[in-house]
């Protein structure tokens, strides 16, 4: 018996829909001049304060390496800086710098506009439904 053809696999559905998800937050942002990535970690460091770079890499679903990159091009924006850890020097943390803190409060208002665009989409008890089912999902 034959599966589900490729666009209605389940998998397929939600690479698609996450997709146009990044897609139109990409877009909400362009104007403040900073990409997604970014402004992910932007909202990790306001979230949780400095985090260690395999921490941030796992928050914001980036590769070590390409978070390396991001994170040099962001020090050299001044938007965040690396500390060594206070218990263990050898390793290295980053930390939002105030430039980051004035730009992700000036863009914080994307990421809730977005997130009651997608809200708007269903009814509130749909939105729950859904959340809970992909958060089980992911933690499967």
């Amino acid at each position: 018996m034959a599966g589900p053809r490729l666009t209605e696999q389940l998998g397929y559905i939600i690479a698609s829909v996450n997709r146009r998800l990044e897609e139109d937050l990409a877009e909400r942002l362009r104007p403040g001049g900073i990409a997604i990535e970014q402004f992910r970690i932007l909202e990790a460091l306001d979230q949780n304060g400095p985090l260690s770079m395999g921490e941030l890499a796992a928050m914001v679903l980036v590769e070590p390496a390409t978070l390396t990159k991001i994170i040099d091009r962001m020090v050299s924006d001044t938007l965040v800086f690396r500390m060594p850890d206070e218990r263990d020097r050898r390793r290295v943390k980053v930390s939002m710098a105030p430039t980051g803190e004035a730009q992700y409060r000036r863009l914080s208002g994307v990421s809730k506009a977005h997130e009651k665009h997608i809200s708007e989409i269903f009814d509130e008890a749909d939105v729950a439904a859904l959340r809970t089912l992909l958060l089980e999902l992911k933690e499967r």
